[in-house]
């Protein structure tokens, strides 16, 4: 199939229930290109599994409290993100990153952090982070998925 979400950094591939109609789970094929990274976002409706096929990665998870883990991540291995929690994936080795996402959900769902943040009052945004009009008009108004090196 067509890449659903695709950038200069990788792409993103997305089978839930709109696009296969018998399917009762939600799964995403990811391919992230060396030095890419799946950017900052949390899934609102299930748990992600991840099943890593090739490459290298590291996995950052952020809970609620200032808590963080990052893992390192390798062909076979299987990751875990409960719902709501943001996360990114980076690749950090030197060919392409490919791994699975999985959900127990008929519909795939997620928001970006650069999507989230562009739907956010600009004077709100740029007051919290210290930013310029030039640098939030510059994010994303609908996720970029994967940015590039």
């Amino acid at each position: 199939m067509k890449p659903t979400k695709q950038t200069k950094g990788g792409e993103v591939r997305i089978v839930d229930s709109r696009n296969f109609k018998v399917t009762t789970t939600a799964m995403a094929m990811v391919t992230v290109h060396p030095g890419g990274m799946r950017e900052l976002h949390w899934h609102p409706n299930a748990d992600e599994w991840q099943y890593y096929i090739s490459g290298k990665a590291r996995m950052t998870v952020v809970a609620t409290g200032n808590k963080a883990r990052t893992m390192d991540f390798q062909e076979g291995d299987v990751g875990y993100v409960q719902k709501t929690l943001l996360h990114y994936v980076e690749n950090t080795g030197d060919s392409d990153l490919v791994f699975l996402e999985m959900f127990k959900s008929p519909r795939y769902e997620e928001f970006s952090f650069s999507e989230w943040l562009a739907h956010t009052p600009s004077e709100l945004v740029m007051a919290h982070l210290r930013i310029d009009k030039a640098t939030y008009d510059a994010i994303p108004k609908n996720g970029i998925a994967i940015t590039p090196n």
